[in-house]
């Protein structure tokens, strides 16, 4: 099959470690999974700073997408139209037992951690993990599950009262898309960034945005989403006094910062990562969240290598992949 591979770091220079593929094994479904046919995948920032080293992952990157069940011994998958949980536990260590699966010690994650992933004619998951989709919503709005649904795990993690003041660090598709979710929830969020062009189609999407550079202290919340070692230090001079931090950056690279603030202002910091499908897919389903205006361009699989390309254009939103 057609595949974008990624190998180790420390097997190939970093210029040379994603390379297209036209023979790429196609996956064998183990017992109690399914062979899905990606029809169409997402870029985000994480496949970019895979690239970059993070996770020293080796195998097909793409953990967003959207595709049919062609092969599994689930009848009520058979055919489907589905998206994926990325997080495939093994179901058995204490934590599955605790309902806590995406953090199982033992996991595998879709084009991130063990797992081949979704930039690929076919990948495999967990049946498990499969959700359908209504026939009512488009390719290019189930794309967006896996994203969305890390935008509103925040709202699990931590009540945000609907006078707080949030403060997005970032206005890259990780942030539009959280931006969007918590809009979604009666919440009035503005995000921070850099480009002009930017802020000017979130504005259009009725989500308050301004120049990073001239937030004021004093939000009660702020949500790092700047892709960068550096956001953390900046969220800490944003957010007041036993405010909260919200942690969505994942980065190849480390900086060192002082913390010192973080117990001076007694500052509550939460990691945040994946959260669940079905609330994600029942607010693009009911049209409570619209993101393909965040669609920059499309590319087939065949061009994949451009679309990571295009796709590390800061001054874009979201990159796709149409498998077929």
């Amino acid at each position: 099959m057609r595949a974008l591979v990624l190998k180790s770091s420390s097997s190939a220079e970093s210029a040379n470690r994603v390379a297209f593929r036209q023979d790429y094994p196609i996956p064998v479904p183990p017992a109690g999974e399914s062979l899905v046919r990606v029809r169409m995948a997402g870029i985000c920032g994480t496949d970019l700073e895979m690239v970059q080293g993070y996770m020293d992952f080796s195998g097909v990157l793409g953990h967003e997408f959207v595709g049919e069940v062609v092969q599994t011994a689930n009848r009520a998958l058979a055919g489907r139209r589905v998206v994926g949980e990325i997080n495939a536990a093994c179901g058995r260590c204490e934590w599955c037992q605790a309902e806590m699966g995406r953090h199982c010690p033992n996991r595998t994650v879709l084009g991130i951690l063990g797992r081949d992933g979704a930039f690929a004619e076919y990948l495999c998951l967990p049946d498990a993990n499969l959700i359908p989709v209504s026939d009512k919503l488009p390719d290019e709005a189930a794309v967006f599950a896996e994203p969305l649904a890390a935008g509103f795990e925040i709202l699990e993690q931590t009540r945000i009262a609907p006078a707080d003041r949030i403060a997005i660090l970032g206005d890259g598709r990780l942030g539009a898309i959280i931006a969007l979710a918590l809009k979604a929830r009666g919440l009035k969020p503005v995000i921070g960034g850099h480009h002009d062009e930017k802020l000017q189609r979130l504005h259009e999407m009725g989500i308050a945005g301004q120049d990073e550079s001239t937030l004021e202290p004093g939000f009660d919340i702020v949500v790092d989403c700047t892709g960068s070692a550096q956001g953390l230090s900046r969220a800490l001079e944003l957010v007041r006094p036993r405010g909260r931090l919200v942690l969505k950056t994942t980065v190849a690279g480390s900086a060192g910062i002082n913390l010192a603030p973080v117990v001076i202002n007694e500052i509550e910091i939460i990691g945040s990562r994946c959260g669940r499908m079905l609330p994600a897919l029942r607010a693009l389903e009911t049209g409570l969240v619209d993101p393909q205006p965040l669609v920059c361009a499309v590319f087939p699989l065949t061009e994949a290598e451009v679309a990571l390309g295009r796709a590390s254009d800061r001054s874009v939103f979201k990159v796709l992949l149409k498998a077929f």
